[in-house]
């Protein structure tokens, strides 16, 4: 057992190191967020639907958990529209550090879904994130798009996150996950078919849509097929062996790894002013404080609750 957690712990890491690279890829695609994101959710499902033909998965679903589903997958298409719209008119350094602010979105929408208390460190750390944003703002203020463009999907993240939380422990992931990205895609369909026919053509579908060169083809289909379908499916493997904080905690390097990766392909382009640093730090410090927190509160409630069942 112990070997089988290190080698999950080891691959884990390298997920999050594919997430990390998911920037990078949306960096090099040539083509906008939009289609980049019509493309993604096409090919991804696809090859998760593969996934579950071979395993057998059963796709049946009742009318109230389709309806779900399906509004997880909007809100999971406008999250990766913000992300890569982020990017484009910005850069991957600012678009990762800006979404490491899902943790403080989740500390405040979480009492809401879940109906629960205010716990008054997550007020402490929402007001430290601020901080960082505040630093951000100021010294990265030609970024204001990017920067509105990555907290937008940051909160978006947050909500589909918290949506998932109450079905995924139900339902079999793979199922949920594909249809969600199947409602995604037919969503953005419609909306690229409503564009076509009575706006601007240009934006919709037209042979050019269609038309990507040989390196995005190659980068769009390593971005729906490792960086999504199989980056998903792992991420399920390895949390039957690695506890939910262990793989929170761990996530948290993905902003890390992409900012890191991001500077080493692209250069000057992401060398940032020191203040971003500064306020990326802060988020990033505080997002792991507030899982070491809720780690020791869960430990403590835990022993409580097991001395009084002897």
């Amino acid at each position: 057992m112990p070997n089988a957690k290190l080698q999950n712990y080891f691959h884990l890491h390298f997920i999050i190191f594919i997430w990390g690279f998911t920037a990078i890829l949306g960096e090099l695609i040539s083509i906008d967020a939009l289609p980049l994101v019509w493309y993604r959710m096409l090919l991804a499902s696809g090859f998760i639907y593969l996934f579950i033909y071979f395993r057998k998965i059963s796709l049946v679903v009742t009318r109230k958990l389709f309806i779900t589903l399906f509004i997880a997958g909007i809100v999971i298409a406008l999250h990766w529209i913000t992300f890569f719209a982020a990017i484009k008119v910005s850069n991957v350094s600012i678009t990762l550090a800006l979404l490491s602010t899902g943790a403080f979105f989740t500390s405040i929408l979480e009492p809401i879904f879940y109906k629960r208390k205010v716990i008054w460190y997550e007020i402490l750390f929402g007001v430290l994130v601020i901080v960082g944003l505040y630093i951000i703002f100021k010294v990265e203020g030609d970024y204001f798009l990017g920067i509105v463009y990555a907290l937008c999907s940051a909160f978006l993240s947050s909500v589909f996150s918290l949506m998932n939380g109450k079905i995924a422990q139900q339902y079999n992931p793979s199922m949920i996950s594909f249809y969600e990205l199947l409602s995604g895609v037919g969503v953005v369909t419609l909306y690229l078919l409503g564009i076509t026919f009575f706006g601007n053509q240009t934006e919709g579908f037209s042979i050019a849509f269609f038309q990507l060169s040989s390196s995005d083809w190659l980068y769009m289909l390593l971005l729906a097929s490792v960086c999504t379908a199989y980056a998903f499916i792992g991420s399920v493997q390895v949390m039957k062996y690695l506890s939910p904080y262990t793989v929170m905690l761990t996530i948290n390097l993905e902003p890390v790894y992409g900012i890191i990766l991001a500077f080493l392909i692209f250069g000057d382009s992401e060398k940032m002013n020191p203040g971003f640093y500064y306020g990326a730090l802060i988020i990033l410090s505080t997002v792991i404080l507030n899982g070491i927190f809720k780690n020791v509160k869960k430990r403590k409630r835990d022993v409580t609750l097991h001395n009084n069942t002897k």
